[in-house]
């Protein structure tokens, strides 16, 4: 993974920092695996906009990716490493022994040409999903279940990465990527390593158009808002607002608002730090 900071030859480019694409191999993805993407413009089924600050961008179509993992005990070889314009990781096809090709999420350190596989008995190494009852503790694990078959929730944005502290009973301790320490099943799958482009935190986009790629329209600070449209709006001259809340009066900045009486409270060990 590297980073490449542009010359300055346009204002645009003068603190502009670019992902240096040295781990991705390809940029013609699989046609079997891509669907149309439409967009809603942040619109509802009547057009009306429900979402604000959603709307053009370029035209994407999505990768059909498998988070389940489920064809155990059959190898597979890593064909390509790919960009993915849906997600911040990266992306990698592989070939099964049985001739189906997939879409996987690239964990750091995947190489062309290398064999991953999931399933029951299978060595602890980069790529392979097995089940939380067989990795060994302290093992740095990512695209997590957090119900068994359901498919990869957790820790699956580019670099980000969760540990496997213990086991007790029909649960493993986690250490999450928030920082949070939650009990999850034994029977749910990982994947070994940390999310590939863990460098995309490093990025810098240099210029406002760069949102409008990406289909994020500009976004007017609630100061700036009369009354009628915001709890922070109004006021005489350059007034701060008060107390930072979103639209609908609910505080901001440290408030907390998950339910106390939440079913799955039972499971978080330690919450995350503020």
């Amino acid at each position: 993974m590297s980073v490449r900071k542009l010359k300055p030859v346009t204002p645009g480019q003068r603190f502009r920092v670019v992902n240096g694409f040295d781990a991705i191999t390809t940029d013609k993805p699989e046609k079997s695996l891509l669907v149309p993407n439409k967009r809603s413009g942040g619109r509802n089924a009547k057009g009306r906009m429900t979402m604000r600050y959603i709307g053009g961008g370029h035209k994407k179509r999505y990768r059909l990716v498998d988070f389940k993992r489920d064809k155990h005990g059959v190898p597979a070889t890593i064909a390509t490493i790919e960009y993915d314009p849906n997600r911040t990781a990266f992306i990698a096809l592989v070939h099964y022994q049985d001739g189906e090709k997939r879409y996987v999420i690239a964990q750091n350190g995947l190489q062309v040409g290398q064999n991953i596989v999931s399933g029951e008995s299978v060595a602890p190494e980069v790529g392979n999903a097995m089940k939380l009852s067989a990795i060994p503790l302290g093992s740095i694990i990512s695209c997590i279940e957090l119900r068994p078959g359901q498919g990869a929730v957790i820790a699956r944005s580019a670099g980000s990465f969760a540990q496997l502290m213990a086991r007790d009973g029909k649960f493993a301790t986690i250490k999450m990527p928030s920082g949070e320490t939650r009990l999850i099943l034994l029977e749910c799958l990982a994947t070994i390593g940390a999310v590939s482009n863990s460098d995309h935190q490093l990025l810098v986009s240099g210029k406002a158009g760069r949102s409008r790629w990406l289909g994020r329209r500009p976004r007017t600070r609630p100061v700036a808002m009369n009354p009628v449209d915001h709890p922070m709006g109004g006021g005489e001259g350059r007034s701060s607002g008060g107390h930072p809340r979103s639209r609908n009066g609910i505080p901001a900045k440290g408030y907390r608002t998950r339910d106390k009486n939440k079913s799955s409270s039972q499971y978080i060990l330690e919450r995350r730090k503020k």
